[in-house]
């Protein structure tokens, strides 16, 4: 397919690392009518712009075809995969060890939308009704797990499904945890034990007014900061949780290429 390119297209090299991910049947099966390749042109288009389905521009495949292959996709824990290897590349690239033993975890409230408010909550703190996002992130900033809720639930009663997902992702390497003091809780410390991760609450000094830049706290700010340049990310606008987790981990891959292009081109070559 000849068009002009995207500025959500992927390069050759990376195209050449992602797809043994995406190859969920043989590339040249006889019911592939669309280029793969273009397929995830499209996914990464639709998660950066946070268009609709509908406004997929013409040159890409039909929203339909996309919107399939996304779900088989999301389904098969493809980017999930894709990103703790990349993950793990980033973090010997940095001369770390490649599984992560301290993770920082923070959650935030998405405002709903008529799509996903079958499963929304009011956020009394955010005065918000949406779904609250659960993630979890190294001290690098990458991305391991991701969790939702509706927004009216607390922070403290998703710990222990949160640590599950952590040290599925780590290979149950991650020893500690550090969250703010909404994690407040005796019962919220004993359901991370419960989970292998020692829980440390980063509290806000008392005298302080206005910002302040926590230790640790900021890693996990930063990485939703990140997140948020993505506009699929924006708002809740998925009919299901499984979606909205595996375009947070769209961005997660997108984010982790980006940083990694020097060394994918060279394992390409």
């Amino acid at each position: 397919m000849d068009r002009r390119p995207y500025p959500s297209d992927i390069d050759e090299d990376t195209y050449h690392f992602m797809v043994p991910y995406l190859v969920l049947k043989p590339e040249h099966a006889a019911q592939r009518k669309y280029p793969l390749r273009e397929v995830l042109n499209a996914l990464f288009w639709m998660a950066r712009t946070g268009a609709q389905w509908a406004f997929l521009p013409h040159d890409f495949p039909p929203p339909r075809i996309v919107q399939e292959q996304a779900q088989r996709w999301f389904s098969a824990g493809v980017f999930e995969a894709m990103a703790h290897d990349l993950r793990v590349l980033s973090r010997v690239q940095q001369q770390r060890r490649g599984d992560p033993s301290v993770v920082i975890i923070d959650s935030r409230t998405l405002q709903s939308t008529p799509e996903s408010g079958h499963r929304a909550g009011y956020d009394g703190a955010k005065k918000r009704k949406g779904t609250k996002v659960h993630l979890a992130v190294d001290t690098l900033g990458h991305l391991l797990a991701v969790l939702t809720s509706p927004a009216n639930e607390q922070d403290r009663a998703q710990v222990y499904d949160l640590c599950l997902e952590v040290q599925e992702a780590s290979g149950v390497n991650v020893q500690l945890a550090f969250a703010d003091q909404g994690y407040t809780g005796k019962d919220t410390a004993i359901q991370a034990a419960a989970a292998g991760v020692e829980l440390v609450v980063v509290k806000r000094p008392e005298t302080t007014k206005g910002f302040i830049l926590l230790p640790k706290r900021w890693v996990v700010e930063r990485s939703l900061a990140w997140l948020s340049r993505f506009r699929r990310l924006g708002r809740d606008l998925e009919r299901l949780s499984l979606t909205l987790i595996g375009f947070h981990f769209v961005a997660a891959c997108l984010l982790l290429v980006a940083r990694l292009q020097p060394l994918l081109r060279n394992l390409a070559g």
